[in-house]
């Protein structure tokens, strides 16, 4: 935890929570609470860091403020396998450790989806991502992020005098976000020329066959195999020749040692954290616009402060483009005038906006170190 960074906005809380008749560890970082409960998704891998808690709350605080929802920043990371048979009893157990913290309202993320959060709400009374049975708007099902992805790129191109029709696109991580802003890319005349999974990469600079990928993915088949066009290896996604490059898995694919092989005019992250900063500035200089996670991929967000205080489906819909519109046209004219990143232009509107809700009365919870354990208890590390 000596890696966590701690500033002026947060972080307010970083929880480490322990089963050991699972057994399983888990984190959970309460960034700022400043301008209202924090909101943030469940990470569930067996690589997950506290340390990429830690930043992807701080990506949530930034996320809202940006949005200017009523929301603070937070997220969870449980330090399991999702397809484990015993992923219900991890999430379940997780879920009444987290019972007393009020102030984080959990949402679905990267092994996580509105099954685990029904399991979480069944025991502590809130999440949002909930199924529409169950009075939800079931962010992934519905496509929210990929949504706000689609609405994101079409400002941008508009920015950079480029059609989004007939635009190439290369989406690298087919999950739940990658496969709904190819979608709703596609519906918009975009072509999906490259994806990518664990298994590899499609390529077929006349397009792929997206309907045969949803379909495989659906039925958990190989998507990769069923786009057709030629196989390549994974990471070679990176350097397809495409309009649109969009890294829609895990944090940090995206550095300074292999931002070179990109040859996108865009990158839009649909991932958190998926680029370092230092990439992010090798690639402005090369003249590749990258359009940062705290704008671009902020419809899942929006959906869930919807669903939280009781919006329908229609409304949420229309919040994300309006609030993708007017965030990513601010953004990318602020930053050009600013001779700023994108991301710094954002992250410093944000900030600001955090500091004075912090400064109006709101404030942060003090800086502790907590420890939770299903056999000792509560104690300050």
């Amino acid at each position: 935890m000596d890696r966590i960074r701690y500033d002026s906005i947060g972080p307010a809380r970083v929880m480490h929570l322990y089963d050991p008749s699972i057994p399983f560890h888990a984190w959970l970082v309460i960034d700022n609470t400043a301008r209202g409960p924090a909101l943030g998704g469940v990470r569930i891998t067996p690589e997950v860091t506290p340390e990429e808690v830690a930043r992807l709350a701080r990506t949530m605080t930034f996320k809202s403020a940006i949005a200017d929802l009523p929301l603070g920043g937070g997220k969870a990371g449980i330090v399991f396998d999702s397809r484990d048979p015993d992923t219900e009893t991890v999430v379940r157990r997780f879920a009444r450790l987290i019972a007393d913290i009020g102030d984080y309202i959990p949402a679905p993320d990267m092994g996580s989806d509105e099954t685990s959060m029904t399991w979480i709400r069944q025991e502590t009374g809130r999440a949002v991502g909930l199924p529409a049975d169950l009075g939800g708007l079931p962010l992934d099902q519905l496509g929210a992020t990929g949504f706000g992805l689609a609405v994101c790129a079409e400002t941008v191109c508009r920015h950079l005098d480029m059609p989004l029709a007939g635009a190439r696109v290369a989406v690298q991580g087919f999950g739940n976000v990658g496969s709904a802003a190819a979608r709703f890319l596609t519906q918009k005349g975009a072509v999906l020329v490259a994806l990518s999974d664990r298994q590899g990469t499609a390529w077929n600079p006349q397009g792929l066959d997206l309907d045969a990928a949803l379909a495989a993915r659906a039925s958990g088949d190989d998507p990769v195999a069923a786009a057709g066009g030629s196989l390549l290896e994974r990471d070679a996604i990176f350097g397809v020749d495409c309009d649109i490059l969009l890294p829609a898995a895990t944090a940090d694919v995206i550095r300074e040692d292999n931002q070179q092989q990109i040859r996108a005019r865009m990158v839009l992250e649909g991932a958190n954290i998926p680029a370092t900063l230092q990439a992010e500035k090798a690639l402005a200089g090369r003249g590749v616009l990258v359009v940062p996670d705290v704008i671009a991929n902020a419809g899942g967000l929006i959906m869930a402060e919807a669903e939280h205080r009781g919006a329908d489906k229609d409304e949420a819909f229309r919040r994300i483009e309006e609030k993708l519109l007017s965030n990513t046209e601010r953004i990318l004219v602020q930053s050009q005038q600013e001779g700023r990143l994108p991301r710094q232009t954002a992250e410093r509107i944000a900030r600001q906006r955090v500091l004075q809700a912090m400064g109006n009365g709101g404030r942060p919870r003090a800086v502790q170190r907590l420890s939770t354990s299903s056999s000792s208890g509560s104690s300050r590390n």
